[in-house]
């Protein structure tokens, strides 16, 4: 069988991309790849791409000179967990309280691994996960 190497891209479909791009910049210091008025594409430490969408405009299918990209589109409040050091989530806290950013949750998992959840602008659930969440992680 084929291998997978991983999950290279994460979508979120939002109101209004400058606003999510400001965030995620802001907040998480996300660097651009990409960004034009549907789509914003920031790397994530290197080793994937979180793509913000302006919600409904890939409803139908775009053609590049390359290809063709199908039909996608989501609605409501989504959820990404992004990958921290149990050394660094405190820190990570402290820069959200510190941004005005609420601290909706804290979970403390079986397998010793903490999570920390908060919204976007658009009320996408985020989530700070240390080692320990899954049996893989």
């Amino acid at each position: 069988m084929p291998e997978l190497n991983g999950v290279l891209e994460t979508a979120l479909y939002v109101e209004d991309v400058s606003r999510a791009q400001a965030f995620y910049e802001g907040i998480l210091e996300l660097k651009p790849l990409f960004a034009d008025r549907r789509l914003c594409a920031l790397d994530v430490a290197g080793r994937s791409v979180l793509l913000l969408f302006q919600r409904g405009a890939s409803t139908e299918t775009i053609t590049l000179p390359g290809g063709t990209i199908p039909p996608h589109d989501a609605g409501g409040q989504q959820h990404i967990a992004f990958a921290v050091s149990e050394d660094e989530l405190g820190a990570w806290e402290q820069r959200l309280e510190s941004r005005g950013v609420p601290i909706e949750g804290r979970t403390s998992w079986s397998r010793g691994g903490r999570s920390v959840y908060f919204r976007d602008p658009d009320g996408h659930l985020l989530e700070f996960a240390t080692p320990g969440l899954w049996s893989i992680y």
